[in-house]
C-alpha cells in the first residue's frame, strides 16, 4: 500500500500506524508494531494514550488513503469523542497490532467509527470515535 505518511498528518515520534492494509465498503485495515522506543510505551506494553492515538491514526489513514486515490489533499480530523472504550490487555512490546476500522455513520464532515484491535487474533482493545474532518484546511 502507499506510505503511511502520504496518508496521515501525524510525523515522528508520533506515527503509530505503519502500514495501512486496505479498505472495502464500511471496513479498513491497519497494522503497528509496539517497539520500546514509541512515546507512549510504559513498563514495555503500550499505554491507553498509545492506543487511543493509534486507533485515530488509523482513522485517519482510512481517510487519507480515500482522499489520496481521488487526488484530494489529506485533511485534518479530530478526535471529538471516545465512546465505550475497552481494553483486554495491554499490547507488549514487540507484538503487532491489527486495527479494523467500521465506520457506523457519515455526516457533515463527521465520521463515527467503531474500532477493533486485536493482537495474533485476539482482541485486546476497542471503542466507538467521532472524528471530526476539517477540509478548510486541507
Amino acid at each position: 500500500m502507499d506510505n503511511i505518511l502520504d496518508l496521515i498528518p501525524q510525523r515522528a515520534p508520533i506515527v503509530m500506524v505503519d502500514e495501512f492494509l486496505g479498505i472495502d465498503e464500511n471496513l479498513s485495515r491497519t497494522r503497528f508494531a509496539v517497539y520500546k522506543d514509541n512515546i507512549f510505551v510504559e513498563d514495555n506494553r503500550l499505554s491507553e494514550c498509545g492506543l487511543i492515538e493509534h486507533i485515530a491514526q488509523s482513522a485517519a489513514a482510512r481517510i487519507g488513503y480515500i482522499f489520496r486515490s481521488k487526488n484530494q489533499a489529506v485533511p485534518i480530523g479530530y478526535i471529538g469523542s471516545v465512546n465505550d472504550f475497552s481494553i483486554l490487555r495491554h499490547p507488549a512490546v514487540g507484538e503487532q497490532i491489527f486495527t479494523t476500522i467500521e465506520v457506523l455513520q457519515e455526516v457533515l464532515g463527521i465520521t463515527l467509527i467503531r474500532a477493533v484491535c486485536c493482537v495474533a487474533g485476539e482482541q485486546i482493545a476497542s471503542c466507538k470515535m467521532k472524528i471530526f474532518l476539517n477540509t478548510d484546511e486541507a
